[in-house]
């Protein structure tokens, strides 16, 4: 019965997030409405204690990143760098190359370690202007974005520094390039069969005589450029390198300057207990902080005159976009940690435990439990922490190398994880102006994608022996 209750909450959240219901007022139901099915005096303490507690803190690390990201988004949209940008993309690789373009731009930014939320709002303008010039489906937009962001620079490809390929480093004492051959060779599987997928799609949409769709009734469409002219494309690819570099050397450097941790005493009246930071928890967002702070500067540098004229309405429109964005993600965190909380997410976990194949044990449960929680980073937490010893042992007793459990772990969290109420998918679609009904099959045919590469790595070990 208790695995039932669970599965009718995440049935239902998954059902009113398709119907395009917001997960801001539903999550906390459906979570609720478990917990009340379970143990109704569990429910107010369930809703401050844990609900409420996760959500707010999801909030009270990650809102910067979401703001700072948007404006950054904007501000790339109304200097005009974006439409710079498209037009030397098509000039190079044509405009029927349109969703290449976009996957490439997404997985560098992603592979240099620029949050995947922060892609989302970085990117949107560049693939709507040239999805609109390539007279492409507009609603192909999350399908492209979601390749390149949310699958194999996330958690295949060896050395990326998303959350997503660190968290195992920590159960199975390995670091972020373990097993090299084989995260490299299902990241091509990835790339080569979602490109294909995409294609087709484009091609369908093609001979059925769709376009990119009717601007004025489309929703967040950016707008268009008011300048007289263009930045040059290198200009307007500067602020995205300088976020990314600047990532990367601050995420080098904060620790250094910092420390482990770091307290400071608030002057105020009577003896106020110190504030302390635990620097290691917290220097990746500082560093995304930083390097959004820095390619908002340059594009206010280069583009000042431009973004003069439209700052206040543009900063505006995507201040809105990143409180609605990142209060459904926080909605979902907490619906996330209520669900994990339950008997009835226990049985889930002990029942996967019953599969015989090591690899094929972890790679089902992570990917399971992360698509319960509608998070790649909290279901490969949660597996891990309650289940890392065994798949070592069994591992270990199978000869199985850590490396591969490691990679094996990290992608299988980026599987099933984008089911219909993801705060990633949701966050993309609010962003793009595009509903579940519009979107969600090419996200979720990506999402199959990314799963079935799991079992590829999977059988190529076990047909080689490679790591």
């Amino acid at each position: 019965m208790s695995f039932l209750i669970v599965l009718a909450a995440l049935v239902f959240l998954m059902y009113v997030a398709y119907r395009g219901h917001s997960v801001i007022l539903f999550a906390p139901i459906a979570a609720l409405g478990a917990v009340l099915l379970t143990d109704p005096s569990l429910v107010a303490p369930m809703f401050t204690g844990l609900f409420m507690d996760k959500m707010v803190g999801f909030l009270k690390l990650y809102f910067p990143v979401f703001l700072l990201g948007a404006v950054f988004g904007k501000l790339v949209e109304i200097s005009g760098f974006s439409k710079s940008i498209v037009a030397a993309t098509i000039r190079v690789v044509g405009a029927q190359r349109a969703m290449l373009s976009i996957v490439i731009v997404c997985a560098l930014l992603t592979y240099g370690g620029v949050s995947l939320f922060v892609v989302v709002f970085a990117v949107y303008p560049f693939a709507a202007e040239l999805f609109r010039q390539g007279d492409i489906p507009k609603r192909l937009i999350p399908g492209t974005i979601a390749l390149g962001a949310f699958t194999f620079t996330m958690d295949a490809l060896p050395g990326t520094p998303q959350i997503q390929n660190i968290i195992p480093t920590a159960f199975f004492g390995t670091d972020t390039w373990a097993a090299p051959v084989l995260g490299t060779l299902g990241g091509v599987f990835i790339i080569l069969f979602g490109l294909a997928y995409l294609e087709w799609r484009r091609r369908t949409a093609l001979r059925a005589g769709e376009g990119y769709g009717d601007p004025g009734t489309l929703l967040n469409e950016p707008a268009p450029f008011a300048g007289d002219r263009l930045a040059h494309p290198l200009v307007a690819l500067l602020p995205l390198v300088m976020v990314g570099v600047s990532n990367l050397v601050l995420t080098r450097l904060i620790p250094g300057w910092y420390g482990e941790a770091h307290s400071f005493i608030p002057a105020v009246v009577g003896n106020p207990a110190p504030v302390v930071q635990e620097v290691a928890k917290i220097a990746a967002i500082w560093a995304v902080m930083g390097a959004l702070l820095i390619g908002i500067a340059t594009v206010l540098a280069f583009a000042w005159r431009s973004v003069f004229r439209h700052f206040a309405e543009g900063t505006k429109t995507a201040i809105g976009g990143a409180l609605l964005a990142s209060m459904n993600t926080a909605s979902e965190y907490g619906f996330g940690a209520v669900i994990a909380a339950l008997p009835g997410f226990l049985v889930v976990a002990n029942a996967l435990g019953a599969i015989p194949n090591p690899l094929v044990n972890q790679a089902v449960t992570v990917t399971a439990l992360a698509g319960i929680t509608g998070s790649a980073s909290g279901g490969m937490s949660i597996a891990l922490a309650a289940m890392a010893e065994t798949f070592m042992a069994n591992a270990q007793a199978a000869g199985i190398p850590m490396d591969v459990l490691h990679r094996v772990a990290s992608m299988a969290s980026g599987g099933m994880d984008t089911l219909p109420h993801n705060g990633a998918v949701i966050t993309l679609l609010a962003v793009t102006g595009l509903t579940h009904r519009q979107a969600y099959k090419d996200i979720f045919a990506i999402t199959i994608i990314k799963t079935l590469a799991v079992f590829f790595i999977i059988g190529l070990f076990y047909a080689t022996g490679w790591v």
